[in-house]
């Protein structure tokens, strides 16, 4: 089954219809960090593979790279004293009757450790680049020219368990992302936006500092009571489930303290900033951030009760394929990514570059983004950023 963008793909599973889009990859991504940044100073440290082991043994774990290890050459791949590559993946499930695919990958993010395990990156992959799919022979797919979101749902399509179909859609993304940049992956992460939820609200808020006015899609809210509405947004429609009296949250310029509902909804926000998706990565990085801060607060670090929910929320938050490392050693090798900002690299250095196929807008990625992928494929990366901080996003 070979096709292009916009067609309908026959006899594709879907799952049940959701009113709600889920949320993006880069809200949850945070969970992953919470146990790392935790551990990483102070007296923490002395019992951090107990506390880990215990807070992290909820956390589910499958195997979700599945053809794409051997794909990458793994297990060579999974030597955790050299360079760690994750691919972290968001997804989006459609309603029934969508002319869209049913379920995609909303957010693709790889997250790139160098050897010195001293330094995070986020590696943003936009969701629109145009590329070749290669086929999946679980599902019957014979390969073709998508958006590279799409590779998720070939692998996904098809009979099992929910958490079976998720896997074949991560195995399939990632030999997409594989076979395109020769990036290896040592791990993968399905995450769940409830639990990072959960974690922002154990915390007990992050400190935002909002640098353009930005109106929600997400959240509506009744002034005279004070009263909170999730809402949902349509394409071509608008804003669905305002009710009468309450008008969208509007994020006005400025640093306060922000729950996790208001800090979640304003780094969810794409529509009506100035650079779109390109300003939402820039404030995803910057909660990654507060949260990173916060967690490492002497208000956390010195509080066990409160330490010990934070992290067991986080355990509660993923589902995590360390091929076959376990979960604590992965999290102890990388304690030292607290010591050292998050940094978020963007491609085509935060610039759009469409182009229009059949109707459909696609992303091209340059060249320079080319090379930025070939660095994180050969462990350059730190190296590349310094020579083009251009692709680095500033908060």
């Amino acid at each position: 089954m070979q096709v292009e963008r916009g067609q309908r793909r026959p006899g594709m599973d879907v799952t049940t219809p959701r009113k709600r889009r889920r949320d993006p990859l880069w809200a949850r991504l945070a969970v992953i960090f919470g146990a790392v940044l935790m551990m990483g100073s102070g007296t923490a440290i002395v019992s951090a593979r107990v506390i880990i082991g215990n807070a992290t043994s909820n956390i589910e774990t499958t195997n979700l790279l599945g053809g794409a290890a051997a794909a990458a050459g793994q297990p060579g791949g999974n030597d955790i004293k050299g360079a760690v590559n994750m691919l972290l993946v968001g997804i989006d499930a459609r309603p029934k009757g969508s002319s869209e695919t049913a379920v995609l990958a909303d957010t693709i993010v790889v997250l790139h450790i160098p050897a010195s395990h001293d330094q995070a990156y986020l590696v943003s992959i936009p969701r629109d680049w145009r590329v070749e799919i290669p086929a999946y022979s679980k599902t019957g797919f014979n390969g073709g020219t998508d958006k590279i979101n799409a590779a998720f749902s070939y692998g996904y399509q098809g009979p099992g368990t929910e958490l079976e179909k998720r896997a074949r859609g991560v195995d399939s993304l990632a030999q997409t992302v594989h076979t395109i940049t020769g990036i290896k992956f040592n791990g993968a992460a399905i995450i769940d936006f409830a639990g990072f939820e959960k974690v922002v609200r154990t915390l007990g808020g992050v400190n935002m500092c909002v640098d353009e006015r930005a109106e929600s899609i997400h959240l509506g809210i009744d002034k005279k009571t004070g009263k909170i509405y999730k809402l949902w947004y349509k394409e071509g429609v608008g804003i669905q489930d305002l009710p009468p009296g309450a008008k969208p949250v509007v994020h006005e310029k400025g640093c306060r303290r922000m729950s996790a509902e208001l800090a979640l909804d304003y780094a969810r926000i794409r529509k009506g900033l100035s650079d779109g998706d390109y300003g939402r990565q820039r404030h995803q990085q910057q909660l990654i951030k507060a949260i990173a801060k916060e967690a490492t607060s002497k208000g956390v670090i010195t509080n066990p009760l409160k330490l010990n929910d934070v992290i067991k929320a986080a355990g509660k938050a993923f589902v995590l394929d360390t091929q076959g490392i376990p979960v604590e050693d992965f999290v102890f090798t990388l304690r030292g990514v607290a010591a050292n900002d998050l940094v978020l690299v963007k491609t085509n250095a935060g610039k759009f570059n469409t182009v229009k196929v059949g109707g459909v807008d696609y992303q091209q990625l340059t060249d320079e983004s080319l090379q930025m992928l070939a660095a994180v494929r050969d462990g350059r990366l730190a190296e590349f950023v310094l020579n083009n901080p251009q692709f680095t996003a500033k908060t």
